[in-house]
């Protein structure tokens, strides 16, 4: 019996035979589909396996207010770029492969603390295991943030470890589908939309919902979705995350070598130039990433006591008081009475607001404890 590594090859090399037309999507997002059911045994039989210490992977503790990743092939830069931006000392040589294992470090930035972690590169074929790429991939997936590390003399370079990425379920500078799924205890798959579908049919979504052994629910479509559309959303393993490109080397790059390395990246997508050798675009660079991270300025206010509006704590752009109050202390969610916001996201100044209230930035917040 063929493994499940084989019975992916087999899917994917039909799927890459396959013309993709409008006349084709149903049944290549049907492949798809059972990739996708193929993929997520095969993760659930590793994770037993590690579990059982039948592997050892990469043990990393987040720290700080968010986590970036530098991904790269080997040898493009990573190890002399996190030593410039942190106090970290990563190894760095001129052959292939000098890193091991994933090195961690803090850079400190505008009063934010924000985690860099130096991965071993990545190769094509990653996301099949080969060069432990696995492992890298699973550690890339729990960070806020991708950062691609690229050569300007591989132009190729980007787009394989952007397939790798794909492959392993990440998708990235993409927001998640509009697809709804509510399964139902009789009556069928029922489609509805609140959009023209101009890529599929609904018997082919009906197909490929199918294919996940779905027989009856309600799919609500509030976009114009495509087959990956529908299979990302219910393979619910999908990691949507920020990502930026740093093109490294340039002191050895003439302008028409930057210009033909940037051809080939994604448009829209935030790019910088830097030289870790000479330091060209390294402070810049740390502005480069705080700005993509989504930070935002929260202002505390200790009851019955002055706002302090010189040293305001820094957050993810999407946090709600909830998550405030978790940064803030351990103890605070299972005191918290109330908050008070003045604001932005106020109504009204002072406003009694609960966890799930969505802050923004320059907010004023008051967080009202029980005493005991």
């Amino acid at each position: 019996m063929a493994t499940i590594d084989e019975q992916i090859k087999s899917l994917e090399d039909e799927i890459s035979k396959t013309k993709y037309n409008k006349a084709t999507q149903g049944h290549i997002g049907k492949l798809k589909a059972k990739i996708a059911a193929l993929k997520d045994k095969q993760e659930k039989a590793q994770a037993h396996s590690k579990a059982s210490g039948g592997s050892q992977g990469f043990e990393v503790k987040k720290s700080g207010d968010a986590s970036v990743a530098l991904v790269g092939f080997p040898s493009v830069g990573k190890s002399s770029l996190i030593s410039q931006l942190t106090e970290v000392e990563s190894d760095a040589g001129d052959f292939a492969f000098t890193t091991l294992t994933c090195i961690p470090g803090v850079m400190e930035h505008r009063g934010a603390k924000i985690q860099i972690l130096d991965l071993p590169g990545l190769i094509k074929g990653a996301s099949e295991g080969k060069g432990r790429g696995r492992e890298i991939l699973n550690v890339v997936r729990g960070c806020d943030m991708v950062l691609y590390v690229i050569d300007p003399f591989q132009k190729s370079h980007f787009n394989i470890l952007d397939h790798e990425l794909w492959k392993s379920g990440m998708r990235l500078n993409q927001i998640p589908p509009q697809v709804f799924v509510s399964r139902t205890k009789r009556g069928g798959i029922e489609v509805r939309s609140t959009v023209e579908q101009t890529h599929l049919e609904d018997e082919e979504i009906v197909d490929i919902v199918r294919s996940f052994g779905v027989v009856s629910a309600t799919v609500t479509l509030r976009t114009d979705v495509t087959d990956d559309h529908i299979v990302d959303t219910l393979a619910g393993n999908r990691c949507y995350t920020k990502s930026i490109v740093v093109v490294n080397k340039i002191d050895l790059a003439s302008e028409s070598d930057l210009s033909k390395s940037h051809e080939g990246l994604p448009d829209g997508w935030p790019i910088l130039n830097v030289s870790a050798k000479t330091g060209e675009g390294l402070e810049e660079m740390k502005d480069f990433i705080f700005d993509n991270l989504g930070f935002m300025s929260i202002f505390l206010k200790p009851q019955g006591q002055e706002a302090d509006l010189v040293e305001p704590l820094i957050v993810k752009d999407t946090s709600t008081v909830r998550e405030v109050s978790q940064k803030l202390h351990r103890d605070f969610i299972r005191k918290f009475r109330y908050a008070r916001v003045k604001g932005p996201s106020a109504k009204f100044d002072w406003q009694r607001v609960g966890l799930d209230h969505l802050l923004k930035d320059e907010d004023i917040l008051t967080i009202i404890l029980r005493k005991s």
